[in-house]
């Protein structure tokens, strides 16, 4: 029975505004190639590959940060989480391989870099996507994992129906 379970995705404001710029450019530029017939930078509007090469730039970085995405489950037999797409299958992590395990508010710049996958030499591995509260995993092995969430009270609520 999953008892806590959450999706983030990369969607804060200031992001999408950021991603929104190279959809800007690319509109900018098949209306400049296409209706007024002129020349973007080096690429003309009969350079097919040109074109095809702007394109092709643009297009993947905006459907990579549409697919990113963190997923959270928690139950009774523990903690399951993927970060989409470069965990092709969740991971798990069992309640008896945990010694300890809380949500806490951490400092994403200071601590890990920023957000996304990050590994730091004294806190571990990070996956988060926004904010500043986490699930902090210590495993009986010394390892260290902290997984972002929006929901830092439910997160705790279950996490102490588990541990024990």
């Amino acid at each position: 029975m999953r008892v806590f379970s959450e999706t983030q995705r990369f969607n804060q404001w200031w992001l999408l505004l950021i991603l929104f710029l190279p959809v800007l450019f690319l509109l900018y530029s098949l209306y400049q190639w296409y209706f007024t017939n002129e020349a973007v930078g080096n690429v003309g509007p009969n350079d097919a590959v040109g074109q095809l090469i702007v394109i092709v730039s643009v297009l993947p970085i905006l459907l990579l940060f549409y697919l990113f995405r963190l997923q959270t489950e928690i139950d009774e037999s523990g903690i399951q989480y993927q970060f989409l797409p470069l965990h092709s299958s969740a991971k798990k992590i069992a309640w008896m391989d945990i010694e300890n395990c809380y949500v806490r508010t951490y400092k994403p710049i200071l601590e890990y870099g920023g957000w996304g996958f990050k590994t730091s030499l004294g806190n571990g591995r990070a996956f988060n996507v926004k904010g500043n509260k986490g699930i902090q995993i210590e495993l009986k092995s010394g390892k260290k994992l902290l997984i972002g969430t929006q929901k830092p009270e439910q997160a705790k609520n279950v996490i102490a129906l588990y541990l024990k």
